[in-house]
């Protein structure tokens, strides 16, 4: 009997909007009046609001009551491991509760967000006479400058644990108990020193041992008191606490006047006739020759390149595109190299607003994009009886806590005091007691701690994979099953896990078949199950067998399934009926379980009916996205429960209702891969991406029974979820397999104000157990410094994380409304951006004309119509529901580096490369770096070769004036018309010109888990579409082109 299943909260909040605009649907709410409010106001980039009225009964969060996880409530059988018991087994003990997330069920009504303050922003601060605070966190003011900052050092370590040496200053410099004059800003901090030195890179420590690191610099210091605030003059962008002490632009400030120490005497000496050219260093502080030096430079002008605010004109240069992709943009911290890598955690904007009326004026999403267990080089391992955590929080101590009087840290997430473990204070490099910050946990923004006996709630579960095979007619006939048993057979020795490692199979048609391949049995045996309405296990014992005791048995099927089910006639599937009894076999110890299905399940539970029109293929309204039934559903919430996570593999030519099983994935924490158009021999390039990504899939590193919670410092609170999980509490994310290619994102509000913040900071924690049987607590840390200014926020976007966090927006949007009002509200997300900027420019220089926008967010417009037109989103084109359903799947979990060039493809000119700028790879492999051009024809030359990589495939176009050298040196062939039509391989030739293409070719696809077929196209070529619909800055049929593009939305500003 099936248990019923509690709502979870939809995506879309807010409070109802406004009159509508002439701009249509937004991504984020209308902007606020002012920067205070009355009421609670939406929630920026909480939801793609629809252009309709609506209500909330739920209150500010709309979480609805719950007594337990949803997907404890709605288990078959008990779980080895109480949901509830989760939020324990991480250490944050608080009730559990549901959140608001992108799986929310569509039943509730649309919610508000979350309340803010309605105490205006002050931009100013009183201080008492003589103790105004230094602008720098931790510096001391004016006052006492001198005398602390003299000399820069700090104690040696200790050879002892009882030693406690006396209060000293952040600079280390012993301190008196009273100071007369003006008082310190942050309290007396012990042993912390004031320079900074490289740690240098992270190495691989063995597990059995602490990681040593040299000594290094202390932790950054936060002000304790609140953080000053100064008018801006000048035109320089205000930084806060955070501005740089020195820059080549600025020239040096004039010499003080007569009453402070001026060399230069303001009138002529007693007794002599005045020069009529001034003295040197001028007059009363004026100098002439430093005024005529300084008449031609523009101080604003070098602050703005300096922090991204300076202002883009996008209709100057529509050649906007880097030659090479840029680095994110680097927050301005007090301390270097201590921050998370952008690669793993990154955020929208890199310095966080004060208050969410703040916010909201700036017309810009807030979230986090993270990419928790991507593989990494160097990965410091922590082994200690004791993980030094928040006693309140339970954050994990890092880089950006403050340390006092070394006996106790003050939280950087809710700012409590701790005690500081003796433990903590030993250094394993020197074996002494010294100093806390040469630990590898303040160090290292990513550490990762093997967990002691307290994180577990059981034995650490074996490594359990379980495959589910489709063997239907029409799966047979696709050959898929060959390539399936080959690759396996090849990398059996190869799956991740220990002694206890155990594996199983499942194949279905109509009906399900059991595989019995227990010790004493000489061949496998196939055990058949008819009843699929009401499926059982036939054997209790043997279906799951350990890999290493009855590896000749798992062999003997591999070899023998392919020919076992060749005849195959039936031509039913019973999708559903098999993922019920491989959720029953692996129930009771959780693992992995990975479907391969080639049609449309057509019988038993979950079967499904066709809902695609193909004569809507173009249209503009999309219907069907939404799952056909809740069968899968509810089936991945009940695996879920049972740290069983569910991977899909599509492989198929028809219709498969995509938005309706991947369901089975997305609430299971699973992954899913797509092979349209899949065939043996009819299809090659398929077969070859399949293969190479199952030998990956199989292989690749993976985490068991896992668990992530995410921290945000005090004020910040996360109201959207995106990404393949399932929400237990308000941040604890269930992931019963967590992979190094699963992404994950989180929209964010600011709940309270951050004024008495310098940084704000985020953690991310995941407990997970590894395929050796080890629980391991992988830890990152990011840190961003606040502002009270919009200017700053609109200088401190980083573009490609507000793509990737308004991509899924959008997907979120599609669903709960139309493709066309998604379309809409990514077009007013520009908008909103420039009239924000517009906002913020002197009046003279906003009526200019053009379209101004920061400089950091140039390529924000280009990246939006790349988006409109990507087959997730695009209309007018003939698109299957299954692709488009699929784009949208990977918009919401790919991780951001792989993520940009499936948004927008790069394309490289391949018929000129060299040696400059190459990368030398270790085995001594050059590796050319050609630079990238923007995706439109006029980059094209017809005598040139130029590789397209869209992530999914990559194609080599030649044009028809190409030499007949290159053909040769390269393509193998003597000139260009003997080119083949399906050619899809290089030869490997013994010419420099050959080595280098196929070089850069690999590099390419090595630099991410997913495969690439490459295809060679000619510019004559039949299949030339394939390449021409890329070049997304060209006018199509049915969108405008880049420039175009620009035209509207300057009509649209002008309205």
């Amino acid at each position: 009997m099936m248990h019923s299943i509690p709502h979870q909260v939809p995506l879309l909040s807010g409070p109802p909007p406004g009159p509508p605009t002439s701009m249509g649907s937004r991504l984020l709410p209308p902007p606020v009046s002012g920067m205070s409010t009355t009421g609670p106001p939406p929630v920026p980039g909480a939801s793609l609001q629809a252009p309709r009225s609506y209500t909330s009964p739920t209150g500010p969060y709309g979480t609805p009551s719950a007594s337990e996880p949803t997907s404890a409530k709605s288990s078959r059988n008990a779980s080895p491991i109480p949901a509830q018991r989760y939020d324990n087994m991480e250490g944050q003990f608080m009730s559990p509760g549901q959140s608001p997330s992108s799986q929310g069920m569509n039943s509730f009504p649309p919610q508000q967000g979350p309340p803010i303050s309605s105490a205006p922003i002050k931009t100013t601060r009183q201080y008492p006479p003589g103790t105004v605070p230094s602008a720098v966190a931790g510096v001391p003011p004016s006052g006492m400058g001198h005398q602390v900052l003299q000399q820069q050092y700090a104690p040696p370590p200790t050879s002892f644990p009882g030693y406690r040496p006396p209060p000293t200053s952040a600079a280390g410099v012993r301190l008196p108990q009273t100071m007369h004059g003006s008082p310190l800003a942050p309290p007396p901090l012990q042993g912390l020193q004031a320079s900074q030195q490289n740690a240098g890179p992270m190495q691989h420590v063995p597990t059995s041992q602490v990681m040593p690191h040299p000594p290094t610099s202390a932790a950054p210091q936060s002000s304790v008191a609140p953080r000053p605030r100064y008018p801006q003059q000048l035109g320089y962008s205000q930084q806060g606490a955070f501005a740089p002490t020195s820059l080549q632009n600025i020239p040096p400030p004039p010499p003080p006047s007569n009453g402070s120490g001026n060399t230069g005497a303001p009138y002529p000496p007693h007794g002599r006739v005045a020069s009529l050219e001034p003295p040197p260093g001028g007059v009363g502080g004026y100098d002439p020759e430093l005024h005529s030096r300084m008449a031609g430079m523009s101080v604003n002008s070098s602050f703005n390149k300096l922090w991204g605010s300076e202002p883009y004109n996008l209709l100057q240069d529509r050649n906007v595109l880097p030659k090479t992709r840029e680095d994110p943009p680097k927050p301005a911290l007090p301390r270097e190299g201590a921050n998370c890598s952008p690669e793993v955690f990154r955020c929208t904007l890199t310095k966080i607003p004060e208050t969410q009326s703040l916010l909201q004026k700036a017309r810009l999403p807030l979230g986090i994009l993270i990419h928790p267990f991507r593989d990494v080089t160097h990965l410091p391992v922590i082994q200690t009886s004791t993980i030094v955590r928040c006693r309140s929080c339970r954050t994990y101590i890092n880089p950006y806590v403050q340390f006092v009087e070394k006996q106790k840290w003050k939280c950087n997430i809710c700012f409590r005091f701790n005690i500081l473990p003796d433990e903590f204070m030993y250094d394993p490099a020197t074996r002494k007691y010294g100093e806390p910050e040469r630990r590898p946990e303040i160090q290292n923004a990513t550490v990762e701690f093997i967990a002691p006996s307290e994180y577990m709630l059981r034995p650490p579960q074996p490594a359990v994979y379980l495959f589910v095979l489709d063997v239907s007619h029409g799966a047979i006939q696709t050959g898929y099953l060959g390539s399936f048993c080959k690759i396996l057979l090849e990398e059996l020795n190869n799956l991740p896990g220990d002694s206890r490692t155990q594996v199983g199979f499942i194949t279905f048609d109509s009906s399900v078949h059991f595989y019995n391949l227990g010790e004493g049995m000489s061949v496998p045996q196939m055990l058949l199950v008819s009843d699929i309405d009401e499926v059982f296990l036939p054997s209790p014992d043997s279906l799951l067998v350990n890999i290493h005791e009855c590896r000749t048995l798992v062999q003997y099927l591999l070899e023998s399934l392919p020919n076992t089910h060749s005849q195959n006639g039936e031509t039913a599937s019973a999708l559903g009926a098999a993922v019920q009894a491989a959720y029953k076999l692996v129930s009771s110890i959780g693992g992995r379980v990975s479907v391969f299905q080639t049609c449309l399940p057509t019988v038993g539970p979950g079967s499904l009916k066709p809902r695609e029109d193909p004569n809507q293929r173009a249209g503009k309204e999309i219907a069907n996205l939404l799952p056909g039934t809740d069968f899968y559903k509810k089936l991945a919430l009940d695996c879920s429960g049972q740290q069983v996570a569910v991977d899909l593999f599509l492989l198929g030519s028809q219709y498969m209702d995509v938005a309706s099983i991947a369901c089975i994935s997305k609430y299971s924490a699973g992954c899913i891969y797509y092979y349209p158009g899949y065939h043996s021999t009819l299809n090659k390039p398929q077969v070859e991406k399949f293969e190479t990504e199952l030998r990956y899939y199989v292989t690749r590193k993976i985490g068991f029974e896992a668990v992530m919670r995410i921290r945000c410092t005090k004020g910040l609170v996360m109201h959207t979820f995106h990404g393949n999980f399932f929400v237990r509490s308000t941040d604890l994310l269930s992931l019963p397999n967590i992979n190094p290619d699963a992404g994950f994102s989180m929209q964010l509000a600011i709940e309270e104000s951050l004024t008495e913040c310098n940084v704000a900071s985020f953690q991310a924690a995941v407990l997970y157990t590894s395929s050796q049987g080890e629980r391991r607590i992988r830890v990152h840390t990011l840190s961003l410094p606040v502002t009270a200014l919009v200017q700053d926020i609109l200088s401190s976007v980083d573009q490609e994380a507000v793509v990737g966090m308004l991509c899924k927006m959008a997907v979120d949007r599609s669903l709960s409304s139309s493709v066309m009002d998604a379309r809409d509200a990514m077009i007013n997300a520009c908008l909103d951006l420039i009239q924000a900027f517009q906002s913020t420019l002197p009046s003279g220089q906003a009526s200019m004309g053009g379209l101004p926008i920061p400089y950091c967010a140039r390529l924000l417009p280009l990246y939006m119509l790349a988006l409109t037109k990507h087959t997730a989103f695009r209309i007018g084109v003939s698109t299957k529901l299954d692709d488009r359903v699929f784009a949208m799947e990977q918009m919401k979990t790919t991780p951001l580096s792989y993520l940009m060039t499936y948004i927008y493809p790069a394309m490289y000119p391949v018929h000129m490369l060299n040696d400059q700028n190459a990368i030398q790879m270790e085995d001594g492999t050059v590796v050319p770096q050609p630079p990238r051009l923007q995706l439109t024809f006029e980059k094209v030359d017809r005598h040139g070769c130029y590789l397209l990589d869209t992530v999914d495939r990559m194609y080599l176009y030649v044009g028809r004036a190409v030499s007949d050298h290159f053909c040769a040196n390269v393509l193998g062939v003597p000139q260009f018309a003997a080119i083949p039509e399906d050619m899809t391989d290089l030869p490997e030739l013994e010419t420099q010109e050959s080595e280098l293409v196929r070089n850069f070719v690999l590099w390419v696809i090595s630099q991410r888990p997913y495969y690439s077929p490459l295809r060679v196209i000619r510019d004559d070529s039949k299949e030339r579409h394939l390449f021409v619909q890329h070049l997304v800055d060209d006018r199509t049929e049915s969108a405008l082109s880049y420039y175009e593009f620009l035209q509207h939305l300057k009509q649209q500003l002008s309205k």
